[in-house]
């Protein structure tokens, strides 16, 4: 469900967004087969389920080790702990237990930031130093924008595996 377009709240409003998008990405994938979940057809050679990993890493990069500057293991363990990497799976890696953080992730997220002052700049000491850290406002469009743009991905992949299409 859309955010109401009278909410002026931009943390709420960036929150509610992203509810919708972790909704959208698990329709997304629900009815995949674990073979299709771990398969690409796609020329780049990302699967469905990498992608959903990538998600968990990547909020978890830039809300916990980022905006609130906690250490975490293997930031980037959607991709080999390397940043640049090609997005990795692990053989224990399952749909319900990354759907799972996901959905974990997003609560957390939520702790953290509802009634933040979206001009609240990143901890130092995580993912950022001293300089150039970034507001809560802009890590939070950042991950909006990540959600987005990976929800279209797996919006071609899934028509290209069973011509489902739309949310």
């Amino acid at each position: 469900m859309k955010p109401p377009r009278d909410l002026a709240d931009t943390i709420e409003l960036h929150l509610q967004y992203l509810d919708r998008y972790r909704s959208i990405i698990e329709k997304k994938l629900i009815g995949l087969s674990d073979t299709e979940l771990r398969s690409s057809r796609l020329p780049s050679g990302w699967t469905p389920l990498e992608l959903l990993k990538h998600l968990v890493f990547m909020e978890r990069r830039w809300l916990r080790w980022g905006f609130i500057g906690e250490p975490v293991d293997h930031p980037w363990g959607d991709s080999a702990d390397e940043p640049d990497s090609p997005w990795t799976l692990e053989s224990n890696d399952t749909l319900e237990g990354l759907l799972a953080q996901l959905h974990a992730g997003g609560e957390f997220t939520r702790s953290v930031v509802a009634g933040e002052d979206p001009a609240a700049i990143a901890a130092a000491g995580g993912r950022f130093g001293t300089d150039d850290r970034p507001t809560l406002n802009w890590i939070l469009f950042h991950v909006l924008q990540e959600y987005a743009r990976h929800a279209g991905h797996l919006d071609v992949a899934r028509e290209l595996v069973d011509g489902a299409t739309g949310e």
